[in-house]
């Protein structure tokens, strides 16, 4: 796979699109879709140019990946663990070596910063590696404890569901698109993958190093359209559904799961909270914000969007902060230069010029940035720093997903903890002192589903032998560690009975046999046997 970037589209008369044609062509041969198919043109968030025409699946061609899904995954089920984690292996080689070309197509369609980028595919080979690694001893047979020990043998035994139906999100357009994908197929499903179409070159890039990994055919189906033409097509006929998104569309799936009483896993928004203790390294706690804050451009689900600071240290940071915010470099170059990218879309744009101006409206004051960026590209917003945020603000509560903090100062930890819990969301949290026993602590009374401590979100984002996932509104589930794999499959007791059973033996009596295991179990209870 190889990606001719036309530099400059609007001075080559020859140049469609942002990216070669055939290239696109080839890439979106893997979309299972009719003969005659609806297209859709996409553009790059960096200019604005075309980016690629994309085939668009309808419901009936959903029905088609879900039927050769379910074919190939009665033979993929039945292939040694061993040989699947080869592949993914492989995967994760091809993953690295390509990397020029998969952050190539990260940055064109989501304008995102090529450093910003990079996370997504250190995160994909993490995940490929760890899977490929751990996998047999997370889906291994084990023996539990019987009714009567040594005499009742139970052992659990998962079993694939089948396939699974991901819809992904445009945001991450490498990383969302595969991560959850591969511990799917690694435990024996097939999985019908729908990815956002503005994230839908990146994902099959990385379905082309798949298939080149040896992947079967079949195994993995791919669908492409906007949500309301066949996003509910997808997770109507999935054995388990997996979204990533928002918190209004994420209670719509889990209806629709519930439903139908299959599982789901969703991670959803987050108004992430950030705190900054008396004690913090003040320098390293400003670096860690530049970084939790506006890493693609805050358009990620783990980005902090409220800063706490404590009252005796929240002037010296804020001056680092502010002066660190302010010297960004904002750039659509495909290079490894630029601090911060685009937004990816004028929806993006749209929501966060209406925070913001709706904050300053109402009375808070803008630190840092503050405006839009048309002279770099259509869809650049500074990075920004909003002090004075009351409730009356939208900023304040609603998810911003964009690269807009505010700051608040509190005068210890409980007050901290309080307004960090003050939210309807719980997905990721970061706090920052050098008593690492200390943050334990504060970080164990935050409602969220992974806190860093002396880091924003990449700490626990990118320790995968971990689960990651939201509390209240932020969702339900868990990916990566153990549930990361283990969600995907069906849990089996099967229990051998031997010498004697149930019944009462021997020609005992109904009523003797009662008082034996009477006695039995307080004797079990005697014993500490669990």
């Amino acid at each position: 796979m190889t990606l001719d970037v036309i530099a400059d589209p609007e001075n080559d008369s020859t140049a469609t699109y942002a990216v070669d044609p055939g290239l696109a062509r080839r890439l979106a041969a893997r979309v299972v879709c009719a003969p005659r198919h609806d297209t859709l043109l996409t553009h790059t968030p960096m200019t604005g140019a075309p980016l690629a025409l994309l085939p668009q699946s309808a419901e009936a061609d959903v029905t088609v990946a879900y039927a050769a899904a379910r074919a190939a995954q009665r033979s993929w089920s039945r292939m040694p663990i061993g040989h699947r984690a080869r592949i993914f292996l492989r995967f994760h080689d091809l993953v690295l070596e390509r990397q020029d070309e998969l952050l190539d197509l990260i940055q064109l369609e989501t304008g995102k910063a090529r450093m910003h980028g990079f996370e997504e595919v250190a995160d994909t080979a993490m995940v490929s590696r760890h899977y490929a690694r751990r996998a047999a001893g997370y889906l291994r047979p084990r023996r539990r404890l019987g009714a009567f020990p040594l005499l009742s043998q139970p052992v659990e035994v998962l079993h694939p569901k089948g396939v699974v139906g991901i819809v992904a999100p445009w945001n991450y357009s490498l990383s969302m698109s595969v991560t959850d994908a591969i511990p799917a197929l690694m435990a024996g499903n097939a999985v019908v993958l729908r990815p956002d179409n503005q994230s839908a070159l990146t994902a099959l890039a990385a379905v082309a190093l798949l298939d080149e990994a040896g992947l079967p055919e079949g195994v993995l189906q791919v669908v492409l359209g906007v949500g309301r033409s066949i996003g509910n097509a997808v997770l109507e006929q999935a054995d388990y559904v997996c979204f990533t998104g928002s918190t209004a569309t994420g209670r719509l799936v889990a209806q629709n799961a519930a439903r139908r009483l299959v599982g789901a896993s969703l991670e959803l928004g987050g108004k992430n909270a950030m705190y900054v203790a008396q004690d913090a390294n003040v320098a390293k706690a400003v670096d860690g914000a530049v970084r939790a804050c506006f890493s693609s451009a805050g358009q990620l689900c783990v980005s902090i969007e409220r800063l706490y600071l404590h009252q005796n240290i929240a002037a010296e940071f804020l001056a680092a902060f502010v002066a660190a915010t302010r010297s960004m470099r904002l750039s659509p170059a495909l290079a490894y230069h630029a601090d911060m990218g685009s937004l990816a879309s004028a929806e993006q744009l749209e929501r966060v010029s209406a925070h913001v101006e709706d904050a300053r409206s109402k009375g808070a004051k803008v630190l840092a940035g503050g405006r839009a960026r048309p002279e770099i590209g259509p869809y650049f917003y500074e990075p920004t720093i909003l002090d004075e945020v009351t409730a009356a603000m939208a900023c304040r509560d609603d998810e911003t997903f964009g690269p807009v903090v505010s700051v608040y100062r509190v005068a210890g930890d409980d007050e901290a903890i309080l307004a960090a819990n003050d939210s309807d969301f719980g997905l990721n949290a970061s706090v920052w002192t050098r008593d690492v026993a200390r943050g334990r602590q504060i970080a164990r009374s935050l409602k969220a589903g992974t806190v860093n401590i002396n880091d924003g979100y990449a700490a626990a984002w990118a320790s995968v032998g971990a689960p990651m996932g939201g509390m209240k509104s932020s969702g339900v589930g868990r990916r990566h560690g153990s549930e990361g794999i283990t969600k995907y499959t069906e849990i089996q007791n099967i229990t051998a009975q031997h010498v004697i059973g149930f019944a009462a033996p021997f020609g005992l009596s109904d009523e003797r046999w009662a008082k034996a295991l009477t006695i039995t179990l307080s004797t079990f209870k005697r014993l500490g046997v669990r």
